[in-house]
């Protein structure tokens, strides 16, 4: 399980660095799902994202069910909206910031991160106190 993980980031770390270096953009999720909805012209960001939901049931279809957690589709869908809501707020995702941003020294993006991983630290901790989440 742990080598898919590793495995995955250095896709998205080597992607996020193609898609740099090729196209002198910052591969950030919320901005290029942005664009892909706002201009359905935008053939390379709706592809990107159509390979996000790809990769994401191609890893479905590998993974044990038992090692996914069993989540509540509607805990599912308030985290999707909250994350959305805080991708706005903070004026970019966790891949923006935390994969791109940290990697060009951004001070923004470093505090943006070290604000994404604590809330997801006492989000986890929280709803595993409540039961919601097994520990």
């Amino acid at each position: 399980m742990y080598t898919l993980a590793v495995c995955g980031g250095v896709l998205i770390g080597l992607a996020a660095a193609w898609m740099y270096l090729s196209l002198g953009r910052i591969a950030g999720i919320s901005g290029i799902v942005g664009q892909a909805v706002r201009d359905p012209s935008a053939l390379w960001q709706i592809a990107f994202v159509i390979g996000l939901g790809i990769g994401g049931l191609l890893v479905m279809a590998q993974v044990e069910p038992a090692a996914m957690l069993p989540i509540d589709n509607g805990w599912l869908m308030a985290a999707g909206l909250l994350v959305g809501f805080g991708t706005r707020l903070g004026s970019g995702c966790t891949s923006g910031h935390g994969v791109c941003g940290i990697a060009r020294l951004s001070k923004r993006s470093i505090i943006a991160t070290c604000v994404f991983v604590g809330t997801g630290m006492v989000t986890a901790t929280v709803l595993q106190a409540l039961g919601v989440m097994p520990s």
